[in-house]
């Protein structure tokens, strides 16, 4: 028909996400595989996760495709990447749920389709919070999941900058990591901005854009939380293990089991 709004290929937009974030993440994949794999030594095959500041669902398609007894319920309090996700991935069969809400906040929780879970997980998501969201989410966190329930954070956890030998290795380790790549800090960002220039021309995208910047508007700057922040956090929430399991200089994987 005439004049009729041509559908975008969300699943192309989702691909774009995912190229996006592996520029400046290149073991993005590694570690996505790192997290399925002790879910898979902890859990099984069949369980319930809340994926945190899950995005467009670029980490719970990747574990539905491997688990097909799982499921995920997806929260993410940015509706332009929440449609994007809607879009490309849909329910994933009835096995993932998608809720609008801002992590941290208090009533979040309401928004959930049920409240028992046996993990959660979250990927580079999370150092947007400020420590005192971050609190109030783990103190949620500990009692969303079952016993033995587990919790996965994939994420830029640095050192304390009071060890100086720690912190000015995980600086360094990016200054090497940036010359190799023959970038800069700035052409970290640049895939960033480039998807989310080209996403807010989508007609498709026109609302889901007002709402972004209406809630972008009280969006806090990017947070560095320590490592050690996070353990001490988990442990006052009542996880009883919480260690790092993999990782690359400063980019972890922070796992705790309730």
């Amino acid at each position: 028909m005439a004049g009729r709004t041509r559908r975008p290929n969300w699943s192309e937009w989702l691909d774009r996400w995912d190229r996006q974030q592996e520029s400046f993440n290149p073991a993005r994949e590694a570690r996505f595989t790192a997290m399925m794999d002790v879910l898979e030594a902890k859990l099984g095959r069949r369980f319930t996760l809340l994926d945190l500041g899950s995005g467009p669902g670029s980490l719970s398609a990747r574990i539905l495709g491997r688990f097909p007894a799982a499921r995920s319920v997806a929260v993410d309090y940015d509706p332009v990447v929440r449609q994007v996700g809607e879009g490309a991935l849909g329910t994933f069969g009835g096995r993932l749920a998608w809720v609008d809400a801002k992590l941290g906040a208090p009533g979040w929780t309401h928004e959930l389709p049920r409240h028992r879970f046996d993990a959660a997980v979250s990927t580079t998501a999370l150092h947007w919070l400020t420590p005192r969201d971050l609190s109030r989410l783990y103190l949620d966190l500990g009692r969303l999941l079952r016993r033995g329930g587990v919790f996965l954070n994939g994420d830029y956890l640095p050192w304390d900058p009071t060890d100086r030998d720690l912190a000015g290795l995980g600086r360094k380790h990016v200054r090497l990591y940036l010359r190799r790549q023959r970038s800069t800090p700035r052409d970290e960002w640049r895939g960033w901005k480039q998807w989310w220039t080209a996403a807010r021309k989508v007609p498709a995208l026109r609302e889901a854009f007002a709402e972004h910047d209406r809630r972008e508007a009280g969006h806090p700057r990017e947070r560095q939380v320590t490592l050690s922040y996070h353990v001490r956090r988990l442990k006052a929430a009542g996880f009883r293990t919480v260690t790092v399991v993999w990782q690359i200089f400063e980019n972890r994987i922070l796992f705790a089991v309730r």
